[in-house]
């Protein structure tokens, strides 16, 4: 019954939300809480199953995923380092997929190479999702986060092209090195291609259409299912496809939206991004009952030997590759050392131990089809056994840990100052005004008050970011600024509770009070986000 499936969902949302604020109050990242959680709840007795299904992963979720992720993105930060993330997002994916396979195909009787390949290609990719939102509220380098995020963005398209190439290698029963190479490039440009051109298409329809917040905020719903389903149609990545498109979109946004569309599609997008993730991650812990099918054909010890062998090489792998990708360029390339500086290895090692898998790789591992050329595709169930276990692996050891490891190599922020770079930008800001004031405004200056008081705002703006105190790096000085912002939050505090008051006594209206309610967040927001 449609209405018993609804009330399934509903829940399994209500639940997600729980325990998201529950993984808050204890301190774990919410991914890694989720799947364990769904794991612990996949033991319990009289339980329904939750089969993950590959195509609702790929169609319906990773599409507005990995949209909101490019959105997001800078695309100045991204080709600032684009050469550090696609070495990760593809010679690393293909170097995990080439280890994997040959060790697998090695280790496990009757494995053949091209599964091998098949396993490599599934669990290649590390989830961008796990990845951030451990390292969130963390005060690391901005080019930690910035490489993880735009190896995430790329990742994905990479692994699945690979999982593809075997997949079909194993159906035709043979290999071609240059076809290969050849078929890889082909969807991964015609991929980007139609991204840019469904991304073009929405540009014109943003700009010169007479949308309004609502039609907008819908329509950046509606383009990363178009962008993803036009690319797969044509046998080509979707997930390219909606990457390359969400980045040029993005990058275009500030000519397309009104400051109305923009905070709504905002809260609209965190809103159903928190809900997407959350059902990903608990349904990941869910799959239990369904990995355990069809494993009577091999022991526990040969199990347990395989899956663990496989998660510690593929931890191993992406430490060792981090190393020399990023340090024998600096040594190759003059000109790379005179436009880079040289990261620590502390840092290095941060980058190769943010490598959680998640719901890409499980949703692959289930796309795996259940028979080839008429028989039962071979090593199917340990497949999608040894891909959980991985995921769990890396999850749980590397998702926990990091918070401390990070502790532990005392990696911090890298000294880039954003109260500084605030006040720059508030001081810009407020000359371009004050020089459009006198330009324009001059004898209403000198004659209203009102006029005045503006002008005079933004002369103390100018002056406080002129001021030692705020680029002076005595600690007396960055305390007092400190003090400064928390007493800022503190009345915004002072004028919330006032508010209450006023809306008790009823002597205003109640839009004028959520308009300064709204006044507040701002506010707050401004404040909070410049720390």
């Amino acid at each position: 019954m449609i209405q018993d499936n609804l009330l399934l969902i509903i829940s399994l949302l209500f639940v997600v939300s729980m325990l998201t604020m529950l993984s808050e109050k204890i301190g774990i990242s919410y991914p890694i809480f989720l799947v364990i959680a769904g794991l612990v709840v996949s033991f319990i007795p009289g339980m329904p199953h939750f089969e993950l299904e590959p195509e609702l992963v790929f169609l319906i979720f990773l599409p507005p995923l990995l949209y909101e992720a490019a959105w997001n993105t800078s695309w100045k930060d991204f080709w600032t380092w684009k050469r550090p993330i696609l070495l990760l997002a593809v010679g690393l994916v293909v170097f995990t997929a080439t280890a994997v396979a040959y060790l697998s195909h090695a280790m496990i009787p009757g494995f053949t190479l091209a599964m091998g390949f098949v396993l490599g290609g599934i669990i290649s990719p590390p989830d961008a999702v796990a990845a951030t939102s451990v390292l969130h509220g963390l005060k690391i380098p901005k080019r930690i986060v910035t490489i993880l995020e735009g190896e995430s963005l790329v990742n994905d398209a990479s692994s699945l092209i690979v999982f593809r190439v075997a997949l079909a290698t194993i159906a035709s029963g043979q290999f071609v090195f240059w076809e290969a190479e050849v078929d890889f490039m082909l969807v991964a440009f015609m991929g980007i291609f139609i991204g840019l051109v469904i991304g073009h298409i929405l540009y014109l329809v943003h700009k010169f259409f007479p949308t309004t917040p609502s039609i907008d905020t819908a329509l950046t719903f509606i383009t990363p299912y178009l962008m993803y389903i036009t690319a797969e149609h044509f046998h080509y990545s979707g997930v390219l496809a909606v990457v390359s498109g969400g980045l040029f979109l993005s990058f275009r946004s500030h000519e397309l939206f009104s400051y109305q569309t923009r905070m709504q599609s905002t809260h609209v997008w965190e809103t159903v991004i928190f809900l997407l993730n959350g059902i990903v991650f608990i349904m990941i812990g869910l799959q239990l009952p369904a990995v355990m099918k069809g494993l009577e054909n091999y022991t526990i010890q040969e199990l347990v030997l395989y899956s663990v062998i496989i998660s510690i090489v593929t931890i191993l792998i992406r430490i060792i590759w981090v190393f020399p990708a990023t340090y024998l360029p600096h040594l190759l390339f003059k000109s790379i050392r005179t436009t880079e500086r040289r990261p620590s290895w502390q840092t290095v090692f941060i980058v190769g131990w943010s490598g959680m898998r998640g719901v890409v790789s499980l949703a692959s591992a289930l796309s795996v089809p259940l028979f080839l050329n008429g028989a039962a595709f071979p090593h199917r169930d340990l497949i999608l056994f040894i891909t959980f276990v991985v995921i769990l692996f890396t999850l749980v050891l590397q998702g926990l840990s990091l918070p401390f490891v990070i502790k532990w190599l005392k990696v911090k922020d890298d000294g880039e100052n954003l109260s500084e770079q605030n006040a720059i930008l508030n001081a810009r800001l407020a000359t371009a005004s004050l020089d459009y004031m006198k330009s324009n405004y001059d004898g209403e200056i000198a004659e209203f008050e009102p006029f005045r008081l503006l002008k005079d705002r933004y002369e103390k703006i100018i002056e406080l970011a002129d001021s030692k105190m705020l680029h002076s790096e005595d600690n007396a000085s960055r305390n007092a600024m400190r003090k400064y912002r928390r007493m800022l939050l503190e009345i915004i505090n002072v004028k919330r509770e006032e508010i209450q008051t006023v809306r008790r006594e009823r002597i205003c209206a109640d839009t004028l009070i959520k308009a300064k309610e709204r006044e507040l967040d701002l506010e707050e927001a401004r404040l909070t986000k410049s720390h």
